[in-house]
């Protein structure tokens, strides 16, 4: 894991969205890196403002949960909208349940 966390932080700082999710995930979970939620927040809000669905999703999650940042239900619907309109099943579930 570390080494393929190495790969994919190169690969993030250079701006592609997959490897900023992937580092932010990797630090949210602790995969080859220290758990940092307050660090995955950093790269998976880099990923989801590129529009990544997945990302989107995270972060709202993050939001819903106070994972990394202040709990905020209003960030955390923003967030799921954004991945439901791209089809994240997750998030379209999210959003029926906030109806």
């Amino acid at each position: 894991m570390v080494e393929a966390f190495k790969w994919h932080r190169l690969a993030a700082d250079r701006g592609l969205a997959n490897a900023q999710y992937n580092v932010g995930s990797m630090y949210a979970n602790g995969d080859g890196v220290p758990q940092d939620y307050k660090e995955g927040y950093r790269w998976i809000r880099l990923a989801a403002e590129h529009g990544h669905a997945l990302a989107q999703y995270d972060l709202g999650r993050m939001y819903s949960n106070g994972f990394g940042v202040q709990q905020d239900d209003t960030e955390a619907v923003k967030w799921y909208r954004l991945a439901a309109d791209q089809g994240i099943a997750g998030a379209q579930f999210k959003m029926g349940a906030t109806n």
